[in-house]
């Protein structure tokens, strides 16, 4: 009976194609000593867009190091002289509103996670709080923030946003913050909320007189520089918008006229924002024109003559457990790209200002939906690399190639190489070579098949992501805290608590519970993406995975027919179908 969890699913290290006695660390799943220091984490030499896609500025640099945990943590409580690079992702926390003191039930650990689906009755009684018992817990109304259990569960968007701003005596908790700045943007622009959020800040300080304006802002100010900076740095691609910068801008120069200290702070975060803008601008052109360049190859690679003469996966890596680590730095590098907001920005409602050549020159999800085509290409170029030999033998001798590398993919943590390897090896064109895989091993790729089961829900695959998470918190070396979780399904997850939980109550609240539970998946995926690759680059291996051409869908099941032949009328029809569409599209090309 297959394993169900990483640690039954150990495989033994995969022995090098060659006589190379490539020497593997140990498995992450045991202890053992670190890996060897990475190299520099980008490309050295200079290489056009087209060579590389990663020599780029990293993302995070400035805050990659610093020690993010989970969701679950204990709460952190805010000062003036809290630090930026703490942790901004901790346990959500639940609030009272401003007009009551900080010691208030609100502000007490967020113990419970309720379901979304239950609805928690308040009034709203202005500053007065009224509470009551509500099965076994107690709900409280402070005006119209709705807790229960002291954690917040619902708020009218009003309130939502005043508990945003931040005054001389309060600072919203770093969890609360995280979560509205997260999901707001299914209620309302980001250009707006940050608006009204500095338009509140400023008028709170108002008096009528202009000295004691000027002391009473420059009290405020650091925390206002504090609550931007973490947007700017939790939420960047927020600032891609033209108005976000000019709005920073003014903030910038109005902050500039009470308190030189906050001043430079706004200075340096916005040179930290331009510069992430910038990498990020440079990682879109570079993967464009890879991709670009993948399509562009010659047609003639795409006939079964030409492909037998063409460089295989074999001639470039014969190790699997050095494809494995390529494979991680590729998909490290990808989801560092992905913004945490891009998760949500396909459930926002349709913005009335989408043809705004600011924010909306670029997709929303571009880089979500680039790291899904990568996925899709890594599966086609697994079973271009099968179909593509003309002979079985050596046909068969990939397959346990790429078995061998899933298999490593597992032992690190890599679950999204190891779902599109496996996908690749399960498409029909692949499938069908039954003589092909006659010749094959496939005891370790059962086993593999079993942990990556659709059934239950991916159930043997989550027994795996937590084992491979809890070895993450608890690691000892770069190696151990990688985690890369089957990037689709964590999509679905969250597709689904947004489809099954309403956004507001019937009473007009926000869904709060909601939010929480949104956060607190996209705060795991950032736990994961801040990890820095601990393996050696290989530039040919890299270049090859990310150019190499590979075959269509069509082109695999012709190549799959002339690696073994038809086997019915059906397959016979299809193949002479798929001949003559291919060379009417070559002869139009």
């Amino acid at each position: 009976m297959p394993p169900t969890t990483p640690y039954a699913g150990k495989f033994n290290s995969c022995p090098s194609y060659s006589n190379n006695n490539h020497v593997k660390p140990p498995s992450p799943y045991h202890g053992g000593s670190a890996p060897k220091p990475p190299r520099d984490h980008v490309y050295s030499g200079s290489y056009s867009p087209t060579e590389n896609p990663y020599d780029v500025p990293q993302p995070h640099a400035a805050y990659r190091s610093t020690s993010v945990s989970s969701v679950n943590a204990k709460e952190h409580h805010y000062g003036s002289s809290c630090a930026i690079s703490e942790n901004p992702y901790s346990s959500p926390q639940p609030h009272s509103p401003r007009q009551h003191s900080t010691s208030c039930p609100g502000r007490a650990y967020r113990h419970t996670s309720s379901s979304c689906s239950s609805e928690h009755s308040c009034r709203n009684n202005g500053a007065a709080a009224k509470t009551r018992l509500y099965g076994h817990g107690i709900a409280t109304s402070y005006g119209e923030m709705c807790y229960h259990d002291n954690s917040l569960v619902s708020a009218s968007l009003e309130a939502l946003i005043q508990h945003l701003v931040p005054t001389v005596d309060y600072y919203p908790d770093r969890s609360y913050v995280f979560t509205f700045l997260l999901s707001s943007r299914l209620f309302m622009h980001p250009y707006e909320l940050m608006t009204r959020v500095c338009h509140l800040c400023v008028e709170q300080q108002r008096s009528g007189d202009a000295l004691l304006d000027k002391i009473r802002f420059r009290e405020v100010a650091p925390k206002l520089v504090q609550l931007l900076t973490e947007w700017t740095e939790t939420f960047p691609y927020d600032f891609r918008d033209d108005r976000m910068m000019r709005c920073l801008k003014d903030m910038t120069l109005h902050v500039a006229r009470g308190d030189e200290y906050s001043w430079r702070a706004m200075q340096q975060m916005t040179q930290r924002l331009i510069k992430r803008l910038s990498a990020l601008g440079q990682y879109e052109e570079a993967v464009a024109a890879l991709n670009a360049a993948a399509q562009e190859r010659p047609a003639s690679l795409k006939t079964k003559q030409a492909s037998a003469q063409r460089t295989d996966i074999l001639s470039v890596c014969d190790d699997p457990f050095v494809l494995a680590q390529q494979l991680t730095h590729i998909e490290l590098d990808r989801l560092s790209f992905i913004g945490p907001e891009e998760f949500i920005q396909s459930f926002a409602m349709k913005d009335p200002l989408e043809n705004h050549k600011g924010f909306f020159r670029k997709r929303k999800t571009s880089n979500l939906e680039a790291y899904v085509s990568w996925f899709n290409r890594l599966s086609y170029l697994v079973a271009t690399e099968i179909c593509m030999p003309p002979k079985k033998k050596h046909r068969a001798r990939i397959i346990e190639f790429f078995i061998d590398v899933a298999q490593e993919c597992f032992n690190i943590g890599n679950f999204n190489s190891l779902m599109a390897i496996i996908t690749g090896m399960n498409m029909s064109p692949v499938a069908r070579l039954k003589k092909t895989w006659n010749k094959v091993n496939t005891d370790k790729f059962e086993i593999l098949e079993h942990q990556m089961d659709p059934s239950s829900n991916f159930s043997n695959y989550r027994t795996a992501l937590r084992g491979a998470t809890q070895r993450s918190e608890t690691a000892h070396s770069s190696q151990e805290k990688i985690v890369i979780p089957f990037f689709s399904l964590l999509i679905k997850d969250i597709y689904f608590l947004n489809e099954g939980c309403a956004n507001r109550l019937p009473n007009g609240h926000i869904n709060f519970e909601k939010l929480w539970e949104l956060a607190k998946q996209v705060s795991e995926f950032l736990v994961w993406r801040q990890v820095i690759c601990p393996f050696d680059r290989d530039r040919r291996i890299l270049q090859y995975l990310v150019t190499t051409p590979v075959y269509t869908e069509d082109e695999l099941h012709l190549a799959s027919y002339e690696s073994e032949g038809p086997e019915n009328n059906m397959e016979k029809d299809s193949r002479r179908s798929l001949r003559s569409s291919l060379l009417h599209r070559e002869n139009r090309s």
